[in-house]
C-alpha cells in the first residue's frame, strides 16, 4: 500500500539508495557526463552542505536532489547547480515535482537566488520539469564534452528567485 511521499534531508545512511538511483541515471547515457558513481566522500564534498534532500515513501528513497556551487568566487555564492534524480520505478509519478518544489523552497529560504541546470537535450523529461518550475533556457553549450566517443551538447537553464536576492 502506497504511503505518503515525504521530502527529507539526506542522511549518510541514504547513500546506498542515492548511489543506486544515480547509477540508474548514469546508465541512461543522458543524465550526466559521469561514467560511474563516485564515493560518498567525493559526492558529498562536491555538493553544498544542507542542500541534499531525498523523497521517501514507506522508508524507501525514491529520488534525490542536491545543489553544487557553480564557482568559488564570493559573488556567485547565491548561484547553485541543481542535480535531481528519480529511481527508474518511480519516474512519472510526481516524485521529481515534489523534489523540485522542495529544493526551490529550501534554496530560497537559505539565500540562493539562481538555480541553474545543465541538461543533455535528449533528456526531455528533465527539461520539461525545469520548464514547469520556471526555469528558462539560456542557451545550448555545443560540443561541451565527449562521452562514449561522441561530443555532447548541454542545455543551460536557470531559474531566478523572485524572493531571494531580489533587493
Amino acid at each position: 500500500m502506497p504511503g505518503e511521499l515525504m521530502i527529507d534531508e539526506m542522511r549518510p545512511e541514504d547513500w546506498e539508495s542515492v548511489a543506486r538511483i544515480y547509477g540508474e541515471g548514469i546508465d541512461t547515457g543522458n543524465s550526466t557526463f559521469e561514467q560511474s558513481v563516485p564515493t560518498y566522500e567525493r559526492w558529498i564534498s562536491a555538493h553544498l552542505e544542507g542542500f541534499s534532500i531525498v523523497a521517501r515513501e514507506n522508508g524507501e528513497v525514491l529520488g534525490w536532489a542536491a545543489l553544487s556551487p557553480v564557482s568559488a568566487r564570493q559573488v556567485y555564492r547565491g548561484v547553485a547547480e541543481l542535480s535531481l534524480y528519480v529511481g527508474e520505478k518511480h519516474r512519472g509519478k510526481g516524485v521529481g515535482s515534489a523534489l523540485m518544489g522542495a529544493m526551490i523552497e529550501l534554496s530560497e529560504k537559505k539565500g540562493i537566488w539562481t538555480l541553474q541546470g545543465g541538461t543533455f537535450p535528449e533528456n526531455t523529461a528533465s527539461l520539461a520539469l525545469q520548464k514547469k518550475f520556471g526555469f528558462r533556457e539560456v542557451g545550448t553549450r555545443e560540443r561541451l564534452g565527449r562521452m562514449s566517443g561522441r561530443w555532447r551538447d548541454v542545455v543551460l537553464t536557470e531559474r531566478r528567485s523572485s524572493i531571494s536576492g531580489s533587493d
